[in-house]
């Protein structure tokens, strides 16, 4: 794995991934799973297993899912096993097929597959209440501060990327023909290189790559600049929700108790990646430690402060359904979002809403 290795490819899914995931959803209509499938609500013997499909590689992204289960939070609200699967992958094809039981994923995915194939999903809670998609380019380099600053510029973007990236364009009233698209993969060897003046990354991956290389930087953050949505979503089936919904609310109770402990504590969430999560990955440990202090960013809000950890307020529900029609992506908030289940996780347990207390 590069050191400038990254996880862009899935974020913002192409038309082809997108009908491949429709396709499995509609060789699987009807929403039923397999035997790895959790039992239903009711079950005197608990949850049994499920699988929870990671969005990327078992880096420190999911902390919260390793808190949640090695202190015996899953266990202690009902599961026998919750098997953490590594991506890269929207969760999208693993939801139809049964092979998950909920996936992290984010707001373009699921929409994209909600409004162009009618896939029977729902966004259940948000890990990232911020897209942490930036601009990135080096300081005495492109410096791109302000979307002006994008104009005349040569700006790397992957090719899933493109649809967001006009996307953005379009909500800060860019015309593409205003600068110039050089087509890249996921290393950002070429705005180190100085090929580009601007890359497409992720606050919390790239960006701290190239520092740690020693080069100041400029970000350009999407969700500060007209295009705002939620990530890491936790999704799931309609069918889900209809047949296992204390199943969830026990998941979400375990999710948030996981993701309480990392936000405490940075550092204990850097060593679960390192030494025992992601113990065959040879994660950096500095970089493993920066990437999990600057999500911790993304996740904590006023909203969270004030109504607990995965909530989408009305307003954020809003400014995302409005950034996906700035990628064509037209729903209503109800299309994709299902909070119901953790506003009653918060009525039954009051005490979780204080997770920095």
């Amino acid at each position: 794995m590069s050191r400038f290795s990254t996880r862009r490819a899935r974020v913002v899914t192409s038309l082809a991934a997108v009908a491949l995931s429709a396709l499995a959803l509609s060789a699987c209509a009807g929403g039923s799973s397999d035997e790895s499938t959790a039992s239903s609500d009711g079950d005197a013997a608990g949850f049994g297993e499920i699988t929870l499909q990671l969005s990327w590689i078992k880096n420190e992204e999911f902390a919260g899912e390793y808190f949640a289960d090695s202190e015996g939070y899953f266990e202690e609200a009902g599961f026998s096993a919750v098997n953490l699967v590594a991506g890269p992958s929207t969760g999208v094809a693993e939801l139809a097929s049964g092979s998950a039981d909920i996936a992290l994923s984010d707001a373009v995915s699921i929409g994209s597959a909600v409004a162009n194939e009618g896939a029977p999903l729902k966004i259940i809670g948000a890990t990232f209440q911020a897209n942490p998609f930036t601009v990135l380019s080096l300081a005495e380099g492109g410096d791109i501060a302000t979307p002006e600053d994008l104009i005349g510029k040569k700006i790397g973007v992957q090719d899933s990327n493109t649809a967001l990236f006009n996307a953005f364009l379009a909500a800060n009233d860019i015309d593409p023909s205003e600068l110039t698209i050089v087509p890249v993969q996921y290393d950002p060897a070429p705005l180190v290189n100085g090929e580009v003046d601007g890359f497409i990354a992720y606050l919390t991956n790239e960006s701290i790559s190239v520092e740690m290389e020693g080069l100041a930087t400029t970000n350009l953050p999407f969700a500060d600049n007209g295009l705002p949505f939620v990530a890491e979503t936790f999704t799931v089936t309609d069918d889900t929700i209809a047949s296992s919904r204390e199943l969830l609310k026990a998941f979400l109770v375990a999710e948030i108790k996981g993701w309480t402990d990392a936000l405490a504590d940075p550092q204990a969430a850097a060593d679960l990646a390192i030494e025992t999560y992601g113990a065959d990955l040879d994660l950096d440990p500095a970089k493993t430690l920066a990437g999990a202090e600057a999500q911790n960013l993304l996740i904590v809000s006023d909203e969270t402060e004030e109504n607990g950890l995965f909530t989408i307020s009305e307003a954020l529900q809003a400014s995302t359904i409005a950034s996906l029609a700035g990628a064509g992506i037209e729903l209503d908030a109800s299309d994709l979002f299902d909070l119901s289940l953790l506003a009653e996780v918060y009525e039954e347990n009051p005490d979780l809403i204080a997770y920095a207390g």
